[in-house]
């Protein structure tokens, strides 16, 4: 049940612009399921779903890429070890990281798959990480930070 509960979510926040967990359960309930808002809460975090900016200006949210929780904690280490500085203009942020680092925490940002994020171009020290616009640049800057401070 968990699990047809959770790809259920999934499919609901890929689909509509659900800003509120209030949202969220009553879309889940519509279809039949119930739960609370304690299992909602419980399921939003195993499922590591975060508020990002949609398309319509409002917060969203929305489900970094699926993928092995040890593959998880590694990239994580690879943003924690490699980041040194962070910065942005208009749509393009700029990552400074230890030398040689810059490949390795590039594809770690490529393979989190984080919204809003289209892809990362590494050279030994330095990342240029091209954004789908200007709007989202410090809310995936808030995001990398988090990623590499959350081990």
């Amino acid at each position: 049940m968990k699990e047809q509960r959770q790809n259920r979510i999934k499919e609901i926040i890929e689909s509509k612009d659900i800003e509120t967990q209030d949202e969220l359960l009553e879309e889940l309930k519509k279809e039949g399921f119930k739960i609370t808002q304690a299992t909602i809460s419980r399921d939003m975090r195993e499922m590591k779903l975060t508020k990002v900016l949609g398309e319509s200006g409002k917060q969203k949210y929305a489900m970094l890429k699926n993928f092995d929780t040890g593959v998880e904690q590694k990239y994580k280490k690879v943003l924690s070890a490699g980041i040194v500085s962070i910065d942005h203009s208009d749509n393009l942020i700029v990552i400074k990281t230890v030398s040689g680092m810059a490949m390795a925490v590039a594809a770690a940002l490529d393979n989190m798959d984080i919204p809003g994020l289209m892809g990362c171009i590494a050279g030994d020290d330095t990342i240029f990480a091209a954004v789908r616009n200007k709007d989202f640049c410090k809310q995936i800057i808030n995001g990398i930070d988090k990623l590499a401070s959350d081990e």
